[in-house]
């Protein structure tokens, strides 16, 4: 059940790549319970910015939940410069989140985000482990200055490096990485990150008989399905909300083939 409330900043931290890691707990009550894939929306209080801003959940523990805020324009701008002991009102949880399996699978699962697209990943690798699944990310970036929190994700699981120039991990792309070669012990994939990247994994999902899940990244504005601009053409050939419907789908859902 999504709610509209006021968090108090108890943390704030530039973590590289121009990316800002924000810790909040509420200000009055507990948390409604978020599931990892989901998101809220913002609000920002600065002139000239009519709309919240969609932040993936980026971890829960306890009662505080945590964004990874990528500082792109004046409203992540604002939400970047926020301090402890600052109030950010929010709305959450909102959307589709991952499929959380209740037990053990016949394998180990892999998770590959690209850039600020790791955000969703980390929680979701906290609840496929407290399930008893053991998660491997494979992480890329551009270069090693834009790898975002290795370490959190290392205290969670095996982590995989890409990086396009070779400065830390293999080089290359996520889906050129060595952990393709030879037989495949996973059983599910999941994905956030930028487009062609989440298509490029999704081929070689579906070359392997994997599913896969992947996180669209659609430009939101309300966040509960009432502006249509986030609208995605599925397989069945209609337009479905990605904020409301999504913004996880299998990708046997996409209309990527």
């Amino acid at each position: 059940m999504k709610v509209i409330l006021d968090l108090k900043i108890t943390h704030s931290e530039c973590v590289g790549a121009g990316c800002v890691l924000l810790q909040a707990k509420p200000l009055e009550g507990r948390l409604p319970e978020c599931q990892p894939g989901q998101f809220a929306q913002l609000r920002v209080d600065a002139p000239n910015v009519l709309l919240r801003r969609p932040i993936s959940i980026h971890d829960v523990e306890d009662d505080t939940i945590s964004f990874l805020v990528q500082v792109v324009g004046d409203g992540t701008r604002w939400l970047g410069e926020l301090k402890p002991g600052d109030t950010l009102n929010a709305v959450l949880p909102l959307g589709h989140g991952f499929t959380v399996y209740a037990e053990e699978t016949d394998g180990d699962v892999l998770l590959i985000g690209g850039g600020v697209g790791v955000a969703p990943l980390l929680y979701l690798g906290k609840k496929l482990k407290a399930k008893g699944i053991q998660p491997t990310f494979l992480l890329g970036a551009r270069s090693r200055a834009q790898l975002l929190r290795l370490d959190a994700f290392r205290q969670v699981g095996r982590v995989l490096v890409t990086t396009e120039d070779g400065s830390e991990g293999e080089q290359g792309f996520v889906t050129q990485h060595s952990i393709w070669a030879g037989e495949s012990r996973f059983s599910m994939i999941y994905t956030c990150g930028p487009g062609p990247m989440m298509k490029a994994v999704a081929r070689l999902a579906v070359e392997r008989g994997l599913d896969c899940e992947a996180s669209l990244e659609n430009r939101m504005a309300c966040g509960v399905g009432a502006c249509l601009c986030c609208v995605e053409e599925l397989a069945d050939g209609h337009n479905h909300c990605v904020c409301t419907e999504g913004p996880v789908f299998n990708i046997q859902e996409l209309n990527w083939r």
